[in-house]
């Protein structure tokens, strides 16, 4: 299995609950430490942060899946079979098990130098009291868009058409959520969004009604609802959550 669960580190979880409530995600899982949000594809785990840290408002990449070991090893199957060289020594590749503070992981490590975790599902059914027209979107922002779209590749990640042929990639993940990777300068990092599937009209109502500041755009290839972000002021944070309407290709 393969889904897509971000972790969000803020000062303000009280905040970013009522907003995950707000746009129709249910808390499935609370260990004192994080609480799980599910979305009707994907997850969002909320830990807390020391106001004004590092971590405030920043959003890192990870996702579930159902077995580490297995995980690992296909990751890593898949990345010698795509480039021999890359694990040709025993025991080498992009996926390596660890010992995260919440339990045993893996570990994947891209060309361009970021890596990110898959830990264990805790629970493997997707809430059915959550929108299902929502998905978590998780974003990898790097100069090295090609050696990103290998990495999720070897993972399982499903490629999913793009509206055009610049250097972004869109994937899906088997169990639910969104993997997207965006050329960017500097180092690579992570970046948070979500998707809908209805219109995003009746979800700006719905956010307005929960006390939430959001308006609506036209772009490109389709609409975008920009919601107050509960971290802005952050360094680490944009002022604005975003949503765009998921309009699949034919």
């Amino acid at each position: 299995m393969l889904r897509v669960r971000p972790v969000h580190f803020t000062s303000r979880t009280e905040s970013w609950k009522q907003l995950l409530t707000a746009l129709g995600m249910v808390p499935t899982e609370d260990d004192g430490g994080w609480t799980v949000f599910d979305s009707g594809s994907g997850r969002l785990a909320v830990h807390p942060a020391e106001a004004g840290s590092g971590q405030d408002g920043r959003t890192v990449l990870a996702v579930e899946v159902g077995d580490v070991a297995e995980f690992a090893r296909r990751t890593n199957a898949s990345a010698k079979e795509d480039s021999p060289q890359e694990g040709a020594a025993e025991g080498t590749g992009p996926a390596e098990p660890v010992t995260a503070d919440h339990g045993d992981a893996c570990r994947i490590s891209a060309p361009d130098g970021f890596s990110f975790l898959a830990d264990k599902a805790a629970h493997f059914a997707q809430c059915a009291d959550a929108d299902p027209a929502l998905a978590v979107a998780a974003v990898w922002y790097t100069e090295d868009p090609e050696g990103a779209v290998r990495t999720l590749l070897h993972i399982g990640a499903r490629p999913r058409p793009v509206p055009d042929n610049d250097e972004t990639a869109d994937f899906t993940a088997k169990n639910g959520g969104v993997l997207l990777v965006r050329p960017a300068a500097g180092a690579s990092r992570s970046g948070l969004g979500f998707e809908y599937g209805g219109g995003l009209e009746q979800l700006r109502e719905r956010l307005t009604a929960a006390g939430f500041s959001a308006s609506l755009t036209e772009e490109a290839f389709g609409s975008t609802l920009h919601v107050a972000n509960p971290d802005a002021g952050s360094p680490n944070a944009p002022a604005t959550v975003w949503v765009s309407q998921h309009r699949p290709m034919g």
